[in-house]
C-alpha cells in the first residue's frame, strides 16, 4: 500500500521532488566549499524561478511593479528599507531586463517590435555607443576600470535605453496609457501628502537624521526657520524639479481633455503638485515650470489655448518678479530669489565651473565614466575634478565625458525631442492626445532644464519617467485610432449621464409644481 502510494506520488511529482533534492545537495556542497553566500544564492533560486514564472504570466503587473518601485526607491533608501548590499539601481534594471526578456520570448504574440525603430532609438543607441567607447578613456592614467565604467554607464546611458524599450513594448493600448497616467498622478499625490506629513507631523526618524546631518547645509536655512522639504525623493532639488515637470503634464491634460472627470481630477492633481513644488524651495523648479508650459503653448496650435495661458503665465511671473506679494512666506521668498542675478549660490557654481573648464582643456574626453572620489587617488592631477560638486547633471556629464561627450549628449537629446515635437505637431489629430503629447514634451524640456540647474536628470525616479514619457509620445500615432474610439465612447457615456440628470431635474420640478398646485 505504502509502496503503491509512493510510486504514484513519484510518477506525479517525481521531477519536481528530484530537482529540489538536487538543489538541496548543491546548496549543502556550496556551503561546505564556498561559504554562506553561495549557499544563500542556491537556496533562494526556487524563489527566483517562481518570480520569473509570475512575471511571464502577469506581464503588466511586472510593468506596474517597475513603475511603483522606481518611484519609491529613494524613499525606501533614505528610510533604510532596502538591503545595503544591493545597489539601488539593480531593482529597476532587473525588472526592465525581465520585461524585455518576456517580450522577446513572447515575440510571436507581441506585434509591437516594429514600433521600436525611430529617431529616439537611434539617438539613444548613439549615446550608449559613445558611453561604451568611454570604457577606453584613461585620462587619469589609472588603467581601464570596467567595473567603475559600467556602474557609471548604466546610470548615464543604459537605463535610458531600457526605459525606452520597456515603455514602447508595454504602453500599447489607450487603456494602458490611461492607467499609467492615473497611477503617475496618484504617485505624485502621495508625494504631496508626504510633504504635508513632513511639515505637519514631522519626518520619519531616518529622514530627520539625514535632514540634520547630510542635508543640513542645503535644506535647513535661515537658522532653521526655513526647511526645504524633499518628500519621497532623495533631496529637495530632485523633488522640486520632478514636481514642476509633472505639474506641467497634468495642467495641460486638464485643459485639453474632453472628459469632465479627467478635467477635474488632473486640475486638482496639478494644483496640489505645484503646492508641493513650492515647499521644496527649489528655485530652478520655477524655470522648469515656465519652460514646460512654453513648449505646450507652441505645440498646442490653438490661439484659444495659447492666449489665455500666456496671459495667466505672464501675470504669475509679474507677481513673482516685480511685486512683494506672498513675501510673508519664506518658501515664496526663496523662490523669488531665483530671479536675483547677484544670488550667492549662483556665484559659487560659476567659480566651480571655471575651475572645471581649466582642467578639462587637457581632457576633451573627460576624466572617464565612473571616475569619482573613491577611485581617483589624492595625488592624481584630476582628483579635484572627481571630488568637486558638479551641482548639475549636464556638468556631471561634461566632467566624465568632456566636451566631446556633452556635445554628443546635447545633439542626441535635441534630436529625440525634435522627433517627439514633430509627431505632436503633424501626426496627432486628436485634441486630447495632442495635450498628452505636448505635456510630455513639456515635461521632457522641464526635466532637461532641471538637469542643467541641478543633478537630478538621471536620479530616481526621474530618468524612467522622463524618457519613458517621451517614448509614449513616439507611441501615440500607433494607438490614435483606438484612442479616438475609446474617447468617443467615454464622451457618449458622459453626455448620456448628463442627459439623464437633466431629465431627472425636469421631472423633479414638474412633481414639485403639481404639489404646489
Amino acid at each position: 500500500m505504502t509502496n503503491t502510494a509512493l510510486k504514484a506520488y513519484a510518477q506525479e511529482h517525481g521531477g519536481r521532488v528530484s530537482l529540489l533534492f538536487l538543489l538541496f545537495l548543491l546548496a549543502i556542497y556550496e556551503f561546505i566549499t564556498a561559504g554562506f553566500n553561495a549557499f544563500a544564492i542556491i537556496s533562494i533560486s526556487p524563489l527566483i524561478i517562481l518570480a520569473v514564472y509570475i512575471a511571464f504570466n502577469w506581464q503588466m503587473s511586472t510593468f506596474w511593479l517597475l513603475v511603483l518601485i522606481n518611484y519609491f526607491l529613494q524613499c525606501f533608501n533614505k528610510n533604510q528599507i532596502l538591503p545595503g548590499a544591493i545597489p539601488m539601481s539593480m531593482y529597476n534594471e532587473l525588472l526592465e531586463i525581465i520585461l524585455m526578456c518576456i517580450a522577446i520570448v513572447d515575440v510571436r504574440q507581441s506585434q509591437h517590435f516594429e514600433r521600436i525603430g525611430n529617431l529616439m532609438l537611434l539617438s539613444l543607441i548613439t549615446w550608449c555607443g559613445f558611453c561604451t567607447l568611454e570604457v577606453l578613456n584613461d585620462t587619469c592614467n589609472l588603467g581601464i576600470n570596467i567595473g567603475a565604467w559600467y556602474q557609471g554607464a548604466r546610470m548615464m546611458a543604459f537605463q535610458l535605453l531600457y526605459a525606452y524599450i520597456v515603455f514602447m513594448l508595454y504602453i500599447t493600448t489607450p487603456q494602458r496609457l490611461i492607467a499609467y497616467l492615473r497611477i503617475w498622478a496618484l504617485l505624485c499625490l502621495f508625494s504631496v501628502f508626504w510633504t504635508w506629513k513632513q511639515i505637519n507631523m514631522g519626518p520619519t526618524h531616518y529622514e530627520q537624521l539625514w535632514l540634520w546631518n547630510a542635508g543640513a547645509a542645503t535644506h535647513v536655512l535661515n537658522g532653521g526657520s526655513l526647511i526645504r522639504w524633499f518628500s519621497t525623493h532623495n533631496d529637495a532639488a530632485n523633488y522640486g524639479v520632478n514636481a514642476a515637470a509633472s505639474a506641467v503634464v497634468f495642467f495641460v491634460m486638464s485643459i485639453t481633455t474632453k472628459i469632465k472627470y479627467d478635467r477635474i481630477f488632473y486640475a486638482i492633481v496639478s494644483i496640489l503638485i505645484t503646492w508641493g513644488m513650492f515647499q521644496s524651495g527649489t528655485r530652478t523648479a520655477i524655470f522648469c515650470l515656465i519652460a514646460g508650459f512654453m513648449v505646450f503653448l507652441v505645440l498646442s496650435k490653438s490661439f484659444k489655448i495659447m492666449v489665455p495661458s500666456a496671459i495667466v503665465g505672464a501675470i504669475f511671473l509679474f507677481i513673482l518678479i516685480f511685486t512683494d506679494l506672498g513675501n510673508g512666506n519664506q518658501q515664496i521668498r526663496r523662490m523669488r530669489s531665483a530671479f536675483d542675478k547677484n544670488d550667492a549660490s549662483s556665484g559659487v557654481r560659476a567659480m566651480n565651473q571655471a575651475v572645471m573648464k581649466k582642467y578639462l582643456k587637457d581632457a576633451p574626453w573627460g576624466i572617464g565614466i565612473g571616475m569619482g572620489y573613491d577611485n581617483v587617488p589624492s595625488n592624481n592631477k584630476y582628483r579635484i575634478m572627481a571630488t568637486i560638486p558638479p551641482d548639475s547633471e549636464y556638468v556631471f556629464i561634461w566632467l566624465r565625458t568632456g566636451v566631446i561627450g556633452i556635445t554628443f549628449f546635447l545633439i542626441t537629446t535635441v534630436l529625440m525631442f525634435w522627433g517627439a515635437c514633430y509627431i505632436v505637431f503633424f501626426k496627432i489629430k486628436n485634441r486630447t492626445l495632442m495635450g498628452i503629447g505636448a505635456g510630455l514634451c513639456g515635461h521632457f524640456v522641464a526635466m532637461q532644464l532641471g538637469g542643467y540647474g541641478n543633478q537630478v536628470l538621471m536620479q530616481f525616479p526621474n530618468a524612467l519617467i522622463t524618457y519613458g514619457g517621451l517614448t509614449i509620445v513616439y507611441a501615440l500615432p500607433y494607438i490614435q485610432s483606438e484612442w479616438i474610439e475609446l474617447e468617443n465612447k467615454r464622451f457618449e457615456q458622459q453626455e448620456e449621464k448628463k442627459r439623464l440628470k437633466l431629465e431627472k431635474r425636469k421631472r423633479s420640478r414638474i412633481t414639485t409644481l403639481f404639489k404646489w398646485i
